[in-house]
């Protein structure tokens, strides 16, 4: 197996002691969390890099690589859903969303493979994905800090009011770019969908 290899199934490995942490209280649980998170955000910009540039491409890679990410960030926004220490703007809607894109997506892949065309990554695919990452990352860097520095202050919670308004516009914009990608994904490939 090689490196790029190694690192999507390092991320994968990764999902559920990030959510351990998420959901056990224990002491630093969401500092620890954030840095699992962050490792594995790491991995997911090093292993495609690495593989394009030493020609390291495979079949595992090609579907590992997304499904790590999917599993990665569907899982830390069901995990910010469910968390009770902080309320979160991620419910429901937002993982549905998101989800059913990722899964229409995938099809397309899967549907255009049988035809010999690759999808590939475009601009909005990967905007959203980056904004989506960052928006997780926020919150749990907001979460770690909360965390480790509050100590239930009057501050704190006041700070946490405006944190929400900036969390609602991030998650919000990500679910704007998930539609947006995921609709020039479908008009893009729709002439692969046999309707017959």
């Amino acid at each position: 197996m090689n490196l790029p290899n190694k690192l999507t199934l390092l991320r994968i490995l990764l999902v559920p002691v990030f959510l351990v942490c998420m959901y056990c209280n224990f002491s630093w649980h969401f500092t620890i969390a954030l840095i699992l998170y962050a490792v594995a955000s790491i991995t997911d910009a090093l292993d495609g890099k690495i593989a394009r540039k030493y020609n390291l491409i495979t079949t595992f890679g090609k579907f590992a690589d997304p499904l790590a990410d999917k599993i990665l960030v569907l899982a830390a926004f069901a995990a910010l859903a469910d968390t009770t220490a902080y309320s979160f703007p991620v419910n429901g809607i937002v993982i549905t969303i998101i989800a059913a894109r990722e899964f229409m997506v995938s099809g397309l892949r899967l549907v255009t493979a049988e035809k010999g065309v690759v999808v590939a990554a475009g601009i909005w695919g990967k905007l959203k994905t980056a904004f989506t990452m960052m928006a997780i990352a926020m919150m749990l860097v907001w979460l770690a800090a909360w965390e480790c520095f509050s100590n239930g202050s009057d501050a704190w919670f006041a700070a946490g009011g405006v944190m929400n308004i900036v969390f609602q516009i991030l998650v919000w914009i990500s679910v704007l770019l998930t539609i947006i990608s995921g609709g020039i994904y479908l008009k893009g490939y729709w002439k692969y969908i046999d309707m017959k």
